[in-house]
């Protein structure tokens, strides 16, 4: 059991609704809330209570320098620890499993987008964005979404499992990487003998698991999954250069058939005294047109694409940042650091493009 003041910070990262927890021997206990590290106003954290905490975890702290767990309190809240040494002091980071997904409707993603694609029978949906961006929750309220309305068996693929969901309309396996399989290559081959018909890949790291996931599209199953890439094009860079040379034409065909769309997604602050974040999305619908451009590697033929289309189903992040300005969600040197061309988007406000 750890020592009172470690299960008073576990408790109060829970009760500020903050999503990490960091504890550091002789410092003092830090929340990330909003994007935002914060202290919490408590004592530094001690050696012995650091340790005691280790061994809770079973770990040695006074042999291993690095260790991955989970730990439960009481109630039931749970956490993914990483437990690490650095200048030859403990150190503790917490990661929040939310239990609790919130509705899609809530997140500011673009419903009307999202909702038609996961109604397909099959297909690769990409989420992307940095870390801290939102992937995993908007991933979650899909699944949650699916829940709701379909019977269907969904399987997750996670490192770590972020969301617990509980099944309702549809039965979820949940399998983390490290604890129940040992990749996502693995994992994914041994998925497509459960019987899944929608499957959540927490990640597409290599072009293994990228073929993998689009076979898996082409046996009829709906596969989604995240990239750490910036916006639409660049997703889409990146799986091209993903693939080996001897079989990037036969991926990018796959890809081009199989690509149901890509949504990028960044979180900026939030305009007036309220302060929190807020969500801004570019999107890009998968169709006739971009298929040849996705096979013959024209990716700046998609990019005018995105951004000259007026279409509901594609939007670049220019138009949702000059739209997020009309509405006053943000100021306009929010908008401008968050730009991908500041230039673009002052000569847009000014009517230029």
């Amino acid at each position: 059991m750890p020592s009172a003041s470690i299960l008073r910070h576990l408790q109060s990262t829970r009760q500020h609704g903050a999503s990490d927890l960091f504890l550091e021997e002789g410092g003092p206990p830090r929340v990330k809330l909003n994007g935002a590290v914060q202290e919490l106003s408590e004592p530094p954290v001690t050696h012995d209570d650091l340790a005691g905490f280790w061994r809770d975890c079973g770990a040695d702290p006074a042999n291993q320098t690095d260790h991955d767990a989970s730990f439960t309190l009481e109630e039931g809240s749970r956490f993914r620890v990483s437990l690490f040494r650095h200048s030859g002091r403990l150190g503790a980071a917490l990661r929040v499993i939310k239990t609790q997904v919130p509705a899609m409707e809530s997140l500011g993603v673009p419903e009307h987008v999202l909702i038609p694609w996961l109604q397909r029978r099959s297909g690769l949906i990409l989420v992307t964005g940095a870390t801290g961006s939102g992937k995993s929750t908007t991933l979650a309220s899909c699944l949650e979404w699916i829940n709701a309305h379909f019977q269907k068996h969904i399987i997750t693929l996670e490192d770590p499992i972020e969301y617990q969901f509980t099944s309702r309309h549809s039965l979820f396996t949940q399998r983390e990487i490290g604890t129940d399989t040992h990749s996502f290559p693995r994992a994914l081959r041994a998925a497509l003998r459960q019987a899944p018909d929608v499957i959540f890949l927490g990640e597409i790291r290599d072009a293994e698991t990228a073929f993998t996931a689009l076979q898996a599209c082409e046996t009829g199953h709906l596969v989604l999954s995240t990239l750490h890439s910036t916006d639409c094009v660049d997703t889409l860079e990146r799986l091209n250069t993903m693939f080996p040379d001897r079989e990037r034409a036969s991926g990018l065909l796959l890809l081009s058939m199989q690509l149901v769309g890509v949504l990028s997604q960044i979180l900026v602050p939030r305009a007036g005294p309220d302060g929190g974040m807020t969500m801004l999305c570019e999107f890009l619908e998968n169709s006739g047109a971009t298929r040849p451009w996705i096979r013959g590697e024209k990716l700046p033929d998609i990019r005018d694409h995105l951004n000259r289309s007026q279409t509901p189903e594609t939007q670049s992040f220019l138009r949702a940042l000059l739209g997020a300005l009309s509405e006053g969600r943000i100021t306009e040197e929010t908008a401008l650091a968050a730009a991908p061309n500041p230039g673009d988007l002052q000569r847009a406000m000014r009517g230029l493009i």
